[in-house]
């Protein structure tokens, strides 16, 4: 589903695996990512969440999702401050760790240096490329396979 946010500032595309569906007695719940992403308040958070869920894999474990996810006035939204103090203790590998970093350091919670994206393998670095053009508001560069 491709959503466009309220402030217009562009297209966001949302994605989210089977397992992270919110079940507290919401059968027909929207995907958890895509609460994530509606729930976004400014470009920042809502690029950060948007790479979270088109990530997927760290999103569907629970571990990951019981310290980022939270219920806030009955909405569910992303507590970025609490994974950025937990992000060494969720036994992550480097490449997890790299990738959550970086999208830490997207929302301004945490400090990552941009080395870290050698620990990325080529779809998590696409990820993050695409979430640093979406935070340039450009939409002239693609980011795909070379020819």
């Amino acid at each position: 589903m491709t959503t466009k946010p309220a402030s217009c500032d562009g297209p966001w595309m949302v994605t989210s695996t089977p397992s992270s569906r919110t079940t507290d007695d919401e059968p027909d719940a929207p995907p958890l990512g895509e609460l994530l992403v509606r729930s976004a308040v400014g470009l920042r958070d809502r690029t950060a969440a948007q790479a979270l869920v088109e990530e997927e894999l760290l999103l569907a474990r629970d571990h990951v999702r019981k310290v980022l996810v939270t219920r806030q006035d009955g909405v569910m939204t992303c507590r970025w401050e609490g994974m950025s103090g937990r992000l060494y203790t969720l036994e992550l590998d480097e490449g997890e760790r790299a990738f959550l970093g970086l999208v830490l350091s997207i929302v301004g919670v945490q400090q990552s240096y941009l080395a870290a994206v050698e620990y990325l393998d080529e779809r998590r670095l696409k990820i993050v490329l695409r979430a640093m053009i979406r935070l340039a508001d450009n939409d002239r560069i693609a980011i795909g396979t070379r020819m």
